[in-house]
């Protein structure tokens, strides 16, 4: 009985064992058990960017038979290419290390295969198959190996950003990064994306270097010395400094170039110098009457060398002075030699000398020149000036004649007495003057009585007719008796005999001003300006003195009591279109004058009164002065002519009318056909009359009481004190 139930046990114990090593039915053979299944893998499958030294692994879901886990049962490939390596197993994984590490950037298979079998001897039912790929790798070379050094190799995920960097080496220079032997960039630091594998080429280029030195250091500059590449074009120039000569480049002892600027492709490090020469100059001295040393005495001279000369006359004469290139009256003069030069050391014979004496009672006598003693053949001036209430009459002793002026050649000690009489009591001069004719009086005499008559006949020139007389005498009566009852100053006029009128001037827009400036308006005292005043480009803070005020459209201004200015006031600073208005207007100022001042036609009278028109009076024309006009005070100047007949007064230097001078228009001439073209100032004093337009250069200025019937037209400003401007 106890053995039945021994066998019975048994039984069930296989039973037991058989119902849990039953394995599923599926697609294979039917086996019994638990089926061994890789429930995990590292790398996962299809993974990328895999580490080299990776150790491949696989998870089971169960105890595995160690020996079955080996090199055929889990096999790594490439491609088809079984990779070697170690198979390890703990626990529920087993391990593959390959032998070396995965090469970059490499697609690898892994499989399991059906020779796995668990501890119950159950085989994975089929293969277990995956796949991965390993990071890719950049490698870095540098060619030439000495010329420099890479950083940033290694391993970098897919997609990244990588920079690497080339160094070069002393003596050399970074050229470009290759790929494959295809330039991918220039600079030394170089960043892609990671896309695969790169195996990239770091090129340097070996490096030179030029020296270049001046010989001597004073003479010259030089420019090209650097470090280059190999085979590099390259110029270099020597630039000699002021009295030096550019000779040639030597390298070492042996000449390289004779140019200034030498090129050359570089294959070696140079080491060059610039020779340069001082210039070296001629000194000639010409002599006669004497001697010339030189110290040094040398046939040339270097740049900047000083040289002494010392000039020695002969006997019986006197050395006078250098000339040519060198000057001065010391005998001895140094000479910097900064060119060939020529140098001539005068000298005069001793010449005898010679007194002249003057006497002179009741006057004086003004020697020229005043010396001494005088050489022989030298000539002197004299000239006598009586003394107040007495004449001069005459030269006595070594000069002759009744002039107030005399020669007196020095060939002798000389006495000269300058002779003057008293005036005869009630005796009276008559001075006359005439420009454009002459006039001859009848009896000519120094002085007259009192009572004598005088008959003045006045004779024009070609192309004048006689007009009239003024200062101490008026009317055109020709001849002309005068009665001399006190000292008496008369001049004849005369005019063109047909007088032939410029050209009227254009004024443009600027004659819509009765004053325009480009610098400014003043006004002190009650003025009056009748039409409209302007100012540019200064702004309207130039005009003062009139109580400014802005009209609505912001375009003008008025002045704040209506007589100051009847018109309106215009400035560069107000609204549009006043700046462009004035710009314009200013520039046919400028034409205006340069037109006028450039008039040659009709031919111009020339220096009329001697710039003094004090009692002329002006035919219509064209007239012209070197030099400033000047109207005396109380004097008046007449414009005769007709409404349509023009004057134009050109006026190298001032305008000046002194106190109540004035200007008279008669036989119908107008202010408007009238131009002073000044290139100084325009200066009227107090209480002056003048009538035309003024054409400055620079100033126009207006004093107490004075009077302008015409326009004020100033380059640079004008200014009013108390006076009054009238448009023509």
């Amino acid at each position: 009985m106890k053995m039945n139930k021994l066998k019975l046990l048994a039984i069930l114990t296989v039973a037991s064992v058989v119902s849990f090593t039953s394995c599923k039915t599926d697609d294979y053979e039917a086996k019994v058990g638990l089926c061994p299944l890789v429930v995990s893998t590292i790398p996962t499958n299809n993974a990328i960017d895999v580490p080299l030294n990776q150790v491949i692994s696989a998870t089971f879901n169960e105890k595995m038979e160690p020996s079955t886990i080996n090199q055929a049962s889990f096999i790594i490939q490439q491609g088809t290419t079984t990779i070697a390596g170690t198979v390890t197993y703990n626990g529920l994984t087993a391990s593959f290390t390959p032998a070396s590490p995965l090469l970059p950037n490499v697609l690898y298979s892994g499989t399991i295969t059906t020779l796995a079998k668990d501890l119950f001897g159950q085989a994975l039912q089929q293969d277990y198959k995956w796949s991965f790929t390993s990071i890719a790798q950049v490698n870095l070379e540098s060619s030439p190996t000495a010329g420099g050094t890479t950083t940033m190799t290694g391993t970098f995920a897919k997609g990244s950003s990588v920079t690497v960097t080339a160094t070069s080496n002393m003596g050399y220079s970074f050229v470009n990064w290759t790929l494959n032997g295809t330039p991918v960039s220039i600079n030394p630091s170089y960043q892609f994306t990671m896309d695969g594998n790169k195996t990239l080429v770091a090129n340097f280029s070996l490096q030179f270097v030029v020296g270049l030195s001046s010989n001597p250091a004073e003479g010259g500059i030089t420019t090209g010395a650097g470090t280059y590449t190999a085979g590099a074009n390259v110029t270099v120039t020597a630039t000699p400094n002021s009295e030096y000569t550019f000779i040639n480049w030597t390298e070492g002892l042996t000449v390289a170039s004779t140019d200034a600027s030498y090129a050359f492709q570089l294959s070696e490090s140079r080491n060059l110098v610039a020779n340069f020469a001082a210039n070296t100059y001629t000194l000639n001295v010409n002599v006669e009457n004497g001697t010339v040393t030189k110290i040094p005495g040398k046939t040339s001279y270097n740049s900047g060398e000083i040289v002494v000369l010392t000039a020695t006359p002969a006997a019986g004469y006197t050395f006078t002075g250098w000339s040519g290139d060198a000057t001065g009256s010391q005998s001895s003069v140094s000479v910097t030699m900064n060119a060939n030069k020529n140098v001539t050391a005068n000298f005069a014979v001793i010449a005898t000398t010679y007194t002249l004496n003057v006497t002179a009672i009741n006057g004086t006598v003004l020697k020229a020149p005043s010396k001494t003693n005088y050489n022989s053949g030298e000539i002197v001036v004299l000239t006598a000036t009586p003394a107040t209430g007495y004449t001069f009459t005459g030269w006595s002793g070594d000069a002759t004649g009744s002039q107030n002026s005399v020669s007196v050649t020095m060939d002798a000690n000389k006495n000269v007495i300058a002779n003057f009489a008293a005036i005869i009591s009630n005796t009276y001069s008559l001075n006359v003057n005439a420009i454009n004719g002459n006039v001859v009086k009848n009896p000519d005499e120094t002085a007259y009585n009192s009572g004598d008559i005088v008959q003045l006949t006045a004779t024009a020139n070609s192309g004048y007719i006689f007009n009239n007389w003024s200062g101490d005498a008026n009317g055109s009566s020709n001849p002309l008796s005068v009665t001399m009852n006190s000292d008496k100053n008369i001049t004849a006029n005369f005019i063109a005999q047909n007088p032939v009128s410029p050209a009227a001037i254009n004024l443009g827009s600027s004659g819509n001003f009765s004053i325009l400036t480009k610098s400014g308006i003043s006004s002190t005292g009650i003025t009056s300006v009748q039409g409209d005043i302007g100012v540019s480009p200064a702004a309207a803070a130039a005009i003062t003195g009139f109580g400014l005020i802005m009209d609505t459209n912001g375009q003008s201004s008025h002045t704040s009591i209506a007589t100051h200015v009847t018109g309106k006031v215009y400035a560069s600073d107000y609204a549009p279109p006043t700046p462009s208005n004035l710009t314009v207007a200013v520039l046919d100022m400028e034409n205006a004058y340069t037109t006028a001042n450039n008039l040659v036609t009709p031919a111009p009278v020339l220096e009329q009164g001697a710039g003094n028109l004090s009692g002329l009076t002006l035919a219509p024309g064209l007239y012209k002065w070197s030099t400033g006009v000047l109207i005396n005070p109380d004097a008046s100047v007449t414009l005769s002519g007709g409404a349509n007949d023009t004057w134009v007064f050109q006026i190298a230097q001032d305008l000046t009318l002194l106190s109540s001078a004035k200007i008279n228009l008669i036989g119908g001439a107008q202010a408007k056909n009238i131009i002073w073209v000044v290139a100084g100032q325009a200066v009227l004093g107090t209480n002056t009359v003048l009538y035309g337009t003024i054409l400055s250069k620079t100033l126009i200025s207006l004093n107490t009481g004075s009077k302008v019937t015409g326009k004020l037209l100033a380059q640079t400003a004008v200014t009013l004190n108390a006076c009054t401007v009238v448009e023509p």
